[in-house]
């Protein structure tokens, strides 16, 4: 029989936010015991996936060995979680291991589920269906858009929360832009299909968003949320609610299909006593500390903190995190305050963005003072030249420094 393991720190998940926290806490105190289960290969800088679609970033430089991006304090952990069960402070591993913790850091990510759309992994990657939520997809997207003189470009968006959920139209602009360059957007529709109620969770923005896709010649159509995909015939099919909460369905055909999949937490999150009723990890929105289990915190998408899943919100949730976990070893208050931060880096064309920023209740809290509004070259350079080297060198190996956000006139 196999031993239980044990350590003081458990972490599961070594993506930006496992990786950040681990990192910080070693930083902090390196006598610390900490593990990270995680079981890929390779670490994703996962906000250029976009760009890849796009055609303007190589898949291969969004990519790290997960040996090279850990903490060398850390020991890692190469296996999947099959269960949490905290009222025994211990995680079950897919190969029945049992690890036992002190305190526990949930960072499991998002679960992309391709198969709550009918028809979809069997349309995948062929045929004009594609997406930048997968790395072995990216490259498959440019190369629709690239080969596409005429036709009907659809680009979806579920009804479920997502990681960055401005990408699913962040592609479309690309899409449209890249089109008009090559005066190729007469001979093309695009479509952009989203089951939300508007075109963004921050109505600050939404004229501004609305403008961008009416400048491309782009149709918004919301509440249409994709449910079905016939990959021979070419053909999506769409669930619409209408204002009075009654729904039909409708068959669109595309040349061109871009799918953000239905998303969701992980199985082991959502079938534990630490799940909410919408089935994430339940924390305080701005402790990030399970109010049942004290000894457990989460942070980043698989959470249920209220606000958009970015790698932006991981940077500022990591220190409120790592600051209450110390306290709550040191047997001290938690002081530490996340006020709901999270930034969208919204591509509205090669060499233009308009850069989301806010705060719990859709406050608008830019960095830097300048119009949030406005397309922007400066911020385009900031989303590909200069986050990634960040987020390689500064915020996975937990430096925590950092422009002050807020309101501003």
């Amino acid at each position: 029989m196999t031993q239980p393991r044990h350590h003081d720190i458990v972490i599961i998940g070594g993506g930006a936010a496992g990786t950040s926290v681990a990192a910080s806490l070693l930083r902090q105190r390196p006598q610390l015991d900490v593990a990270v289960i995680e079981p890929s290969d390779t670490h994703y800088y996962q906000p250029a996936f976009t760009l890849v679609g796009g055609g303007t970033y190589k898949l291969e430089d969004t990519a790290r060995p997960q040996a090279q991006t850990l903490p060398a304090g850390a020991t890692w952990i190469r296996q999947a979680v099959s269960a949490l069960h905290p009222e025994q402070r211990r995680v079950r591993l897919d190969d029945g291991v049992d690890v036992h913790y002190q305190t526990l850091v949930v960072a499991a990510g998002i679960e992309l589920n391709w198969a709550a759309i009918e028809g979809l992994p069997e349309a995948l990657g062929h045929g004009g269906v594609c997406s930048n939520y997968a790395p072995s997809l990216a490259r498959y997207t440019w190369q629709c858009i690239d080969t596409l003189k005429a036709g009907r470009a659809l680009f979806t968006q579920p009804a479920t929360p997502i990681k960055c959920a401005g990408a699913p139209q962040k592609i479309a602009y690309l899409a449209a832009h890249q089109w008009q360059k090559r005066q190729q957007s007469h001979h093309i529709l695009a479509e952009f299909y989203s089951g939300m109620g508007a075109l963004f969770s921050v109505p600050d923005f939404v004229p501004h968003l609305q403008n961008v896709a009416i400048d491309y010649g782009i149709g918004v159509n919301l509440k249409h949320d994709l449910i079905r995909v016939d990959g021979e015939r070419h053909l999506a099919t769409f669930k619409v609610t209408d204002q009075d909460d009654q729904s039909h369905e409708i068959e669109v055909p595309y040349d061109l299909l871009h799918v953000t999949p239905p998303q969701r937490a992980p199985r082991f999150v959502r079938e534990s006593a630490l799940a909410n009723e919408g089935g994430w990890l339940r924390v305080d929105a701005h402790t990030l500390q399970n109010p049942d289990y004290p000894e457990v915190f989460s942070l980043g998408d698989a959470s249920s903190l209220p606000t958009s899943k970015t790698a932006a919100a991981v940077r500022k949730q990591a220190p409120v995190l790592v600051e209450n976990l110390l306290a709550h070893l040191d047997h001290q208050p938690r002081s530490a305050h996340y006020d709901g931060y999270t930034s969208c880096p919204l591509v509205t064309g090669y060499g233009e963005v308009m850069l989301a920023e806010f705060t719990y209740g859709g406050t608008v809290t830019p960095t830097l003072p300048l119009n949030p509004f406005k397309r922007s070259r400066f911020y385009w350079v900031v989303k590909k030249h200069l986050l990634p080297p960040f987020y390689w060198g500064y915020m996975l190996k937990g430096k925590e420094g950092d422009i002050a956000h807020k309101v501003r006139a």
